[in-house]
């Protein structure tokens, strides 16, 4: 019981910040800051891929009701919902997933979760700027908007880690 009332307290956290935050960071460059993906990575390994992309849409919609993104946080959250069994059967640790353990850096490393929340975050991000752009004829900007909002993205995250250590999620 004590862990699903950590988890509601982490989607009330990163709805927050992403909602409340991030639309006021403007760090330039096209950089958009993503809080959201977090919430996904550090559910736990156990989950339903069903309940994970229920959670990831819940999580979304409510996101582009509040900031007027037109379910693009909704439909990225699915999409990185649907790809983290995908990336986590590639990349296992040497000793596999134990049940005990949540994917998050203090219990799986930080090259496992550069890896995997690396490659889940790039996916989110793509997904989004690109539905947000939407043109072929602005690739450049595509690009730019992706490695900058990624790299910001990516760095907050690990910051964040370091404040949700396994003991804040047992």
């Amino acid at each position: 019981m004590a862990q699903l009332i950590r988890f509601v307290f982490l989607f009330f956290l990163v709805l927050f910040l992403q909602v409340f935050v991030s639309r006021h960071v403007n760090i330039g460059f096209g950089a958009q800051l993503f809080f959201l993906p977090i919430f996904i990575m550090m559910l736990p390994f156990q989950i339903n891929i069903f309940i994970m992309m229920i959670l990831g849409f819940i999580l979304g919609i409510s996101t582009d009701m509040m900031t007027n993104t037109f379910g693009l946080h909704a439909s990225s959250l699915v999409l990185i919902a649907y790809l983290r069994p995908l990336v986590f059967n590639t990349f296992p640790p040497k000793e596999g997933y134990d049940a005990i353990k949540q994917p998050i850096v203090s219990d799986m490393g930080w090259t496992w979760f550069l890896l995997c929340y690396g490659l889940l975050l790039f996916s989110y991000v793509f997904w989004f700027i690109f539905f947000e752009v939407f043109k072929w004829s602005e690739v450049m900007l595509i690009l730019r908007n992706l490695f900058s909002g990624f790299l910001l993205s990516l760095v907050v995250a690990l910051v964040f880690q370091l404040f949700f250590r396994n003991r804040a999620l047992k």
